[in-house]
């Protein structure tokens, strides 16, 4: 019977500790599992791009139906669109590029990616990211003109953060890739729900800089194994820290049991 009483009060004691170990375990694993799973999402989407870069573009979604898509689905979809650059000013969205690794040939530094309206063969408005110019060259970009035919990525609206600063429409400067916010400020009227990013033309270093699809995909981040791994690390570490605690406990009530 001596021996009884100290063993159910160990076991009183550990109750509450495994219940939460267990519960932040199965988070834990849980959380492993999703980072698991969207590695695997992630790495369909980087060959969907890998494999639009080497092949042919698609055809532009017909401005018909634009109402009816759902820009989400789309972005980063390479496409090819035939029409006229729209006369009249530029807007300009802030950004900043850090410098390429070894071997890329871009534009780096603080400057702006150059917007600019253009019109289509069956008559809808897209605008066009026309690539990246460093705030010392601003002075060089003149709005293009003249038909046209551009090949790049559509893109989703970029979202707005909590510290993003408001954009000065009037001044046509912003801080997201807004397509609607900068069609309005140009004049445009209704325009596509997405934007066309330019691809590079020429050596990427004559500004504007349009986006090079291998650097493009280099940059999606991919460090869904390093987070599954950090995960099911923890959960480890508490299963370890779990047992360490109760064999301590045990050690306590054999001491008090002699």
């Amino acid at each position: 019977m001596s021996d009884v009483a100290p063993r159910a009060g160990a076991g009183r004691r550990l109750f509450w500790p495994a219940l939460l170990s267990l519960i932040g375990v199965a988070i834990l694993c849980t959380l492993g599992v999703w980072q698991i799973a969207r590695m695997s999402e992630k790495r369909v989407f980087i060959d969907r791009l890998s494999a639009q870069a080497a092949g042919a573009p698609a055809a532009m979604p017909a401005a018909s139906g634009w109402a009816a898509l759902d820009p989400a689905a789309l972005d980063l979809t390479r496409v090819t669109a035939q029409g006229s650059f729209i006369d009249g000013p530029v807007a300009g969205v802030r950004t900043t590029i850090a410098a390429g690794g070894p071997g890329t040939r871009q534009l780096s530094g603080f400057g702006r990616w150059i917007f600019q309206g253009f019109r289509l063969a069956d008559g809808g408005v897209v605008l066009i990211n026309r690539g990246f110019v460093p705030e010392s060259r601003l002075g060089e970009i003149k709005p293009a003109s003249g038909p046209a035919t551009v090949t790049g990525f559509l893109r989703t609206p970029e979202g707005r953060g909590s510290f993003t600063p408001s954009d000065l429409p009037a001044q046509r400067e912003f801080y997201t890739r807004d397509p609607t916010a900068i069609a309005a400020s140009l004049g445009l009227g209704p325009a596509a729900p997405f934007y066309l990013e330019a691809e590079r033309q020429g050596d990427g270093l004559t500004p504007p800089a349009g986006v090079n699809a291998k650097e493009l995909i280099a940059r999606i981040p991919d460090n869904h194994l390093s987070y599954a791994l950090t995960w099911f690390g923890l959960a480890a570490t508490l299963i370890g820290v779990f047992a360490a605690f109760a064999w301590q406990g045990r050690g306590a009530s054999d001491g008090s049991g002699s």
